[in-house]
């Protein structure tokens, strides 16, 4: 659609748009060429409107061309991170049906060993670089929008509370409005750097990373995986802006502290989200950037902005801000306390779950409000505070975890006869919580060793604890705070 093409158009071709790993730079000029190139290759593969791409790739310059290219197609692109499971990623081209699916098999060995491991072959290189295709002439387009309010542009997976993946559809307004407001929000030039460390399949590093650094002119320099020295490294390279979860920044201090200087000469705004905020953290952090650190909050479902402390005066507390313009929040059913279910409506929503229209009207209601399942405060001058969850989601170093998934899996583990999983705070992070119990023929390390082998990193439990019985209440439900309670004794 025309929006993708000015994001690439509108500027300076000589400025550079991504910056790899290794320091080396595209600019917009060769962005746009390579967009092109991937245009036509899609074509040349079948791809249609309405068609699903599946891109399994880990941080690469490859996902922006891929990305521009399926919006420009009006093809949906399904990014997926390659570091996902054989059963994960499969479960995932069965539900999505994709007329292709792209590796980034040059840049990421996980990537490599799917495509290998499902015969994918080469095709047309992207941005001189060779990519492995896998193309389906059965799968069938999905219909075609007349507006980019009914367009779907991304197709994006959030495990299901039921231990289904859903797939949420986000469409070319919601897409485009998100990064346009992470643009704004951070006052974003040609001369700013966002340093992205956070994988570049998730929704935030898509449209609040590089397409609202693409909308400014501005360039997005990649991590293809997270380590202090490469965060140190881009801070020093000339990073102006870096937005993480609380946990990498402790672990940034931590390196700090034993002595390693922390020099970021053109450093202007940092952030974060995606975990909750303690306000002692928070003042540390600010003391050693030198910087206010402005607190966020998003989910999948709202592609993903919904409030930032960017959007009101500073604040000292662990308040996620205030809401964007255009974007109506409400409290549902608060208590004496003011505590509720936090509801959404605006441009930023999604379209809804891709074949699943139960799980659609169970998550929005009549008059167009997403039920986020987050349990909020709102203060009069409309600062949001998180208060809990009214699902048992987990979030585990800023990815959703959904306990589920994982007592749906653990009951597959040879010798498990219950599970039960639960969430537990640990400084500024999230720890996973598995409990099961046995027909006595395995073992603590033997099941987690089952899972490590079937889940994605940040969803294996850090604690796997067998016990004798589950405490059931009345209702003969598990009472997991419980088991989560007997550990600390």
């Amino acid at each position: 659609m025309d929006w993708v093409d000015k994001l690439i158009d509108g500027h300076d071709g000589a400025l550079t748009a991504i910056i790899d790993d290794s320091g080396k730079r595209t600019d917009y000029r060769t962005l746009r060429r390579e967009t092109e190139d991937c245009d036509a290759a899609l074509v040349a593969a079948g791809v249609r409107p309405g068609d699903r791409v599946m891109l399994v790739a880990e941080n690469s310059p490859l996902i922006a061309p891929v990305l521009l290219a399926c919006a420009r197609l009006r093809a949906w692109c399904v990014p997926v991170n390659a570091r996902l499971t054989a059963a994960e990623l499969d479960a995932l081209r069965a539900h999505s049906t994709p007329r292709v699916t792209i590796f980034t098999n040059v840049v990421s060995p996980d990537a490599a060993a799917h495509a290998k491991r499902l015969g994918a072959k080469s095709g047309p290189p992207v941005m001189r670089r060779q990519l492995t295709y896998l193309t389906d002439l059965k799968a069938r387009p999905e219909p075609v929008g007349k507006t980019p309010q009914t367009q779907p542009m991304l197709l994006i997976y959030t495990s299901g509370t039921t231990g289904a993946p859903k797939g949420v559809m986000l469409s070319h307004a919601s897409v485009s409005w998100n990064a346009r407001i992470a643009a704004e929000m951070r006052a974003m030039t040609p001369e700013d750097e966002l340093l992205l460390t956070i994988p570049g399949t998730h929704i935030m590093a898509l449209a609040t990373g590089y397409l609202a650094a693409l909308r400014a002119g501005a360039a997005v320099r990649l991590m293809t995986r997270f380590s202090v020295d490469g965060a140190l490294n881009g801070l020093a390279q000339g990073a102006t802006i870096f937005s993480v979860v609380p946990q990498v920044y402790r672990l940034l201090l931590d390196r700090i502290d034993a002595g390693t200087p922390l020099v970021a000469p053109r450093l202007r705004q940092i952030g974060c989200g995606g975990a909750p905020l303690d306000p002692g953290l928070k003042a540390r952090i600010e003391t050693v950037f030198g910087l206010p650190l402005h607190n966020g909050y998003g989910m999948t479902e709202a592609g993903p902005g919904i409030a930032s402390t960017t959007m009101g005066p500073k604040r000292e507390d662990g308040s996620v801000g205030y809401a964007f313009p255009g974007c109506e929040l409400r409290v549902d059913s608060p208590g004496e306390d003011g505590v509720g279910e936090l509801q959404v409506r605006g441009p930023n929503v999604m379209l809804g779950y891709f074949r699943d229209p139960d799980a659609t009207a169970q998550a929005m209601t009549e008059d167009g409000f997403l039920r986020t399942g987050d349990l909020v405060r709102l203060d009069p001058d409309g600062a949001l505070h998180l208060a809990g969850r009214s699902k048992e989601l987990i979030i585990r170093s800023g990815f959703n975890v959904y306990p589920a998934e994982i007592e749906t899996l653990l009951l597959t583990c040879p010798g498990v006869r219950q599970a039960a999983v639960a969430g537990r705070q640990a400084q500024d992070n999230e720890e996973v919580l598995a409990f099961v119990t046995t027909d006595g023929s395995t073992d603590a390390a033997t099941i987690k060793s089952f899972l490590d082998d079937r889940l994605a990193a940040y969803k294996r439990p850090q604690i796997v604890t067998v016990v004798a019985e589950m405490p059931l209440n009345a209702n003969g439900k598990i009472m997991k705070a419980q088991l989560v309670a007997g550990l600390a004794s």
